[in-house]
């Protein structure tokens, strides 16, 4: 080959020396170089996203999206400077500068290619398996961390012009130094692990976490932080590790259930509770929803008086019906009948202890959906209903004044 270039210098009327000869070898392989970029990239790359427009093939459009073709185009272009430096140029400086260029191109260009291939891989195991995403990504994070580890050593020893193993060898000195400043990704890969297998969250969880500032869904999930989108739509950043390390709350679980609690009570008045007389008992009997338990209710009490032979004159004497507890079995009631609370789940109205701001009854229930907004409604509903009937039954809410 050196003789052909020799020989054409020589025709061209120009003196094959040592600088002619290095001027000529440095434009053969630049313009080279420039021939094969303009041949990969501009007509065959071109070619195939014209015919895989047409076609639309899945896995060439994925390697398309994921620049695998691009990525190892350019490797090929560094073999190509580094399989001419080693037929053109004689060893010496601009060798080995030639050589270590084209390896360190080579190297980095064939590590993002892998990493192409690493995510074109999960992607499509991921769609297949439908393995949880944040399992993939940790695994994805992981196995490019280990290559980039291996990269770095790799272009280090070319630029020292030493071993790997050697470099490695160096390395044993600073491993207090390494592991504080991969601290963060060691702890995120260890907790990495144990979120996905215990399936602790995943993309799309609903968490909160007040020590960070966090309530919203989790958007993103990596090998140092997890991204939550708040409903405020603020982005909060999370230390992965610190989802294991700390105490969090995830709402998952109410989404798949299908039911969302409503655990909230109505604060009574003390002094506006009594027992209900005949005519109270008679208009509140005209409620399609209290008759039957009053019809029960009444036939007990009045078989247990009777049976015990108590002097009703007094109020103290026998059992009565009161109107706090004509109240908590209507609202039971009107529960168990709400075309939005969930049958399959807990319907409760209970009696809190009494402070002074009144006696707390507490209304404790499932909506039959977890959707916020329709949640919020549902339970506005609820309470502005039972506020409306609190006079019907003689009873008023406790307001500071």
């Amino acid at each position: 080959m050196k003789k052909h270039l020799i020989q054409f210098l020589k025709d061209v009327g120009i003196e094959p020396t040592l600088l002619t000869m290095s001027i000529s070898i440095l434009i053969i392989i630049t313009v080279t170089a420039i021939v094969i970029h303009i041949v990969l990239h501009k007509v065959i790359l071109k070619s195939i996203k014209k015919i895989n427009k047409k076609n639309r093939n899945f896995l060439t459009s994925s390697l398309l999206e994921s620049n695998l073709f691009q990525r190892l185009a350019l490797v090929f272009q560094g073999l190509v400077v580094y399989w001419q430096t080693t037929i053109w140029v004689e060893e010496g400086y601009i060798y080995e500068t030639l050589l270590t260029i084209s390896l360190v191109w080579i190297s980095i260009f064939g590590l993002l290619a892998i990493y192409s291939l690493i995510d074109k891989i999960f992607r499509t195991l991921y769609i297949k398996t439908q393995t949880p995403f944040f399992a993939m990504q940790t695994v994805i994070q992981s196995i490019k961390l280990i290559f980039g580890i291996i990269c770095f050593i790799y272009v280090i020893s070319i630029l020292m012009d030493k071993s790997p193993v050697a470099i490695l060898s160096g390395l044993g000195a600073m491993s207090a130094v390494l592991m504080l400043v991969f601290k963060d990704t060691i702890l995120g890969f260890t907790a990495g692990l144990q979120l996905s297998t215990n399936k602790m969250v995943q993309v799309g969880d609903w968490i909160e976490m007040p020590k960070y500032g966090a309530d919203g869904d989790i958007i993103d999930i990596g090998l140092n932080v997890v991204k939550v989108r708040n409903f405020d739509k603020t982005i909060t950043t999370i230390p992965t590790y610190a989802l294991v390390s700390d105490s969090f709350k995830n709402w998952q679980g109410m989404r798949e259930a299908g039911g969302r609690r409503i655990k909230r009570a109505i604060k009574i008045d003390i002094n506006s509770i009594k027992f209900l007389n005949d005519d109270d008992i008679k208009r509140l009997e005209k409620a399609n929803l209290l008759a039957p338990y009053l019809k029960k209710k009444r036939d007990e009490i009045e078989e247990y008086n009777e049976k015990n032979h108590f002097d009703l004159s007094v109020s103290v004497n026998g059992r009565r019906l009161t109107n706090i507890g004509t109240l908590r079995a209507y609202i039971e009631t009107y529960l168990k009948n709400h075309p939005n609370i969930n049958k399959n789940m807990t319907i409760m109205v209970r009696q809190l202890a009494p402070s002074e701001y009144g006696i707390p009854l507490e209304i404790y229930c499932f909506t039959s959906t977890t959707v916020w907004i329709d949640y919020e409604n549902i339970q506005s509903d609820i309470f502005d209903h039972i506020y409306s009937v609190l006079g019907d039954f003689g009873i008023k809410s406790y307001q500071y004044n």
